[in-house]
């Protein structure tokens, strides 16, 4: 009875759909109803019923078990040269012979059911060194080699005249309004000593390693040029009699679009850590607006251009107002807003350069 009961578990089983469940039922049945006539026969005819069982079982049960898949192959007897495989089913039953039958070796089929894991997602690997912000250290470079040759030309290591800071292209509000417009743009990249250079670049290298990658090295540059023209300009608007010259301005005009850009809630990173970027960037330009203030105020063998850090990070401010709704959003996006942003900035710088020459020209 058992032998029946196992035969019609692994039938059903083995069944490709619950159809045929019934049918599996009622031929376990049957021959269990065979079987138990078998075994109420006298001894002598009961060998003879037995192999004409197992040939009805091979008759029956194993073309059904080809039908479904349990065999590879039957040979003319229907029982001896069958081939036992998965029947593509993970832990399924093993066949059961019927009394008598010589039980070949299982042969295989090597089914693989092993799904290999996706791929892992592409490691962003942070670069490192200058490919991390090429434009800052590009910007670097370029002050350090202006210093330089103004070095190897005679000029002073540690505190340069008016008149070799003028000859190397500062700020000079004078000759600006006299036509050196260009001058707006070279004193930038002039520096008034080593001290004054280190300081500057120090500050430009620490923002700019934040927010080049904010603004990437296109936008970096126009910020750096853009702010920093502000910052003379407005110098110029001020008070044109004197010489201006250093990176500060555009320095405060990074600090500026940081302190807006910092404050998007769409950047990847934590809000905590972001709060307290913008915090420091928020100390460092009101610490040196006040410094640059007290030496305007007391007696100072340095005097500090304000006008020029107050320029650049009111522009940088401007500059960061209508690129805070894009930071963080799709790329593409935020980079058709910057261009459009540094297009209006431009246009507005020049609409000032146009409103001091006017102004210092009129008739008084």
């Amino acid at each position: 009875m058992n032998f029946f009961l196992l035969l019609a578990v692994h039938l059903s089983r083995s069944a490709p759909s619950g159809k045929v469940t019934i049918t599996v039922i009622s031929f376990a049945i049957t021959l269990w109803q065979q079987s138990f006539t078998v075994l109420c026969l006298p001894p002598a005819t009961r060998a003879g019923a037995t192999t004409g069982l197992a040939a009805g079982y091979a008759e029956c049960y194993l073309p059904f078990c080809e039908a479904n898949g349990s065999f590879n192959a039957m040979d003319s007897a229907g029982a001896s040269s069958l081939t036992y495989r998965s029947n593509d089913r993970p832990g399924a039953y093993p066949e059961i012979f019927p009394p008598g039958t010589a039980i070949p070796e299982p042969t295989y089929q090597e089914t693989s059911y092993y799904r290999p894991p996706p791929p892992p997602p592409p490691v962003n690997r942070q670069r490192r060194g200058w490919a991390s912000a090429p434009a800052t250290y590009l910007l670097v470079g370029i002050n350090c080699a202006v210093f330089v040759l103004m070095v190897l030309n005679g000029c002073s290591l540690l505190a340069p005249t008016t008149d070799q800071l003028v000859h190397w292209g500062a700020d000079y509000g004078v000759f600006v309004l006299q036509g050196d417009w260009w001058r707006l743009l070279t004193a930038m990249f002039v520096h008034a000593g080593a001290v004054h250079l280190g300081l500057n670049m120090w500050c430009l290298w620490n923002l700019g390693l934040l927010g080049e990658p904010l603004l990437g090295p296109a936008g970096m540059l126009a910020t750096y040029l853009l702010t920093g023209l502000a910052g003379d300009l407005l110098s110029v608007a001020v008070h044109p009699q004197i010489v201006g010259v250093g990176a500060s301005g555009a320095v405060f005009g990074i600090a500026g679009v940081l302190i807006l850009l910092l404050k998007s809630p769409l950047l990847p990173v934590p809000q905590s850590e972001l709060k307290r970027l913008r915090q420091s960037v928020i100390y460092f330009a009101v610490l040196n607006l006040v410094i640059g203030l007290g030496t305007a105020i007391l007696p100072s063998p340095v005097k500090t251009d304000n006008m020029a850090h107050l320029g650049g990070l009111l522009y940088g401010l401007l500059i960061g107002l209508p690129l805070l709704p894009r930071i963080g959003s799709i790329r593409d996006r935020f980079v058709r807003r910057q261009w459009l942003t540094f297009a209006g900035a431009t246009f507005l710088l020049l609409l000032f350069a146009y409103g001091v020459n006017a102004y210092w020209h009129a008739p008084r």
